[in-house]
Formats: C-alpha cells, structure tokens, sequence
C-alpha cells in the first residue's frame, strides 16, 4: 500500500474572498498538512500548470505530495480522479491515483481499478458540497469503508471537531477543503485537524 498521510486538504479558489490560492497553499503547509489535491481545472492550462509547479514545489520541501485534479505526470506525485472517471493506461499510471466516491458501486469499481486511496463523502453536513445528497453519517460511512481495501478518507463536513468520529468509524484519514480555504489562519486550521488526529505528520 502507498504511505499517505492522514489528511488531505482539496483546493477550491472560489472560496477564498481576499487571497490569492498558493498563499492558502503555503499557509496550510506551514500549518503540517504533506498532501494537496489540487482541482481547479477551469483554470487555462498554462496558468493551472504554473500553479501547479508552485505547489508541487512546496510540498516537496517538506517531502509532501502534490496530488493533481488532471493527468500530468510530469510534475505531480499523483492524480485524484472524479467518480466513474477512467484510470490511467499502465504505461501513463502516476504514483498515486486516487478517485472521489459516493456510492457502495464507486467504492467497489475504485478497489477493482487499483486505487490507492479514495475520498467518501459527503460524510457529514457540509457547506462546501451540497449537491451529492444526504450525509453518510459515521455508521453508513464505517459500513461502507468496511467494504473495501481501499484506503477510505472521510470528505465532506469533517471539522477539527469530529475527526475522530471518522477515524473511530475506520477511515483511513480526512480530506478537508472549505474549513481550510476559508480559513483567516490556515496553518491554525491544518495543525488543528492534526493535533485532534494525533497523527501529525
């Protein structure tokens, strides 16, 4: 199995009011988090290349992991892919591919593609995703991450304050995404979530 940490932190710059994304980036690494899954795709691709190459940047002086939203090989550690999206050709396949999940269905098809990890979510409230229909709860999620092999991370409402909760219910880690890119302090926010994980790393 890939060593991963226990928290990845997903990017969505259209959450951030008043600062630029690689500076909430920096912030949160400074702050302990070692995986990023940056998305932004609508970005043009020059631009969300260089964005790219920043991030990876940082990480890697801190031996973290740059997990990108699109196929590009060259510069990150691996790619988080979309539920039901097709897994990279052997020849083409990063380090690491991750792939989002809702469903019992998605989390099986992930385990049979070789995932290395997956995100599952909506596991509680949550603000920045509500179109992916009730939360799981801890009880369905445990049921569900059960099922697989697969690392599980909780996604979607995981706060400092429960993320024991999933880890108790057998995820593997948490994936955050607004509670860090609307942060006034995202380093205060990631070295929160990994004080309450006890696994900062």
């Amino acid at each position: 199995m890939v060593s991963l940490p226990r928290l990845l932190v997903l990017t969505d710059r259209s959450q951030i009011p008043r600062r630029p994304l690689r500076e909430v980036v920096a912030d949160a690494v400074v702050g302990g988090a070692r995986a990023v899954v940056l998305r932004e795709r609508d970005l043009p691709p020059p631009e969300r290349e260089r964005l790219a190459e920043e991030v990876r940047d940082m990480l890697e002086r801190v031996g973290g992991v740059l997990l990108a939203g699109w196929p590009m090989l060259d510069r990150a550690g691996g790619v988080h892919l979309p539920a039901g999206a097709r897994m990279p050709s052997d020849g083409d396949r990063p380090g690491i591919v991750g792939r989002s999940c809702h469903h019992a269905d998605d989390l099986a098809s992930a385990e049979a593609d070789g995932c290395d990890y997956v995100t599952l979510s909506p596991v509680a409230d949550s603000a920045s995703k509500p179109g992916y229909g009730p939360p799981l709860g801890a009880e369905r999620f445990g049921a569900l991450a059960a099922r697989t092999s697969t690392p599980v991370f909780a996604l979607g409402g995981v706060t400092p304050a429960n993320a024991v909760t999933w880890l108790d219910a057998g995820a593997y880690g948490v994936a955050v995404m607004g509670p860090v890119m609307r942060a006034d302090d995202p380093a205060a926010v990631v070295a929160g979530y990994l004080e309450r994980m006890g696994a900062r790393r």
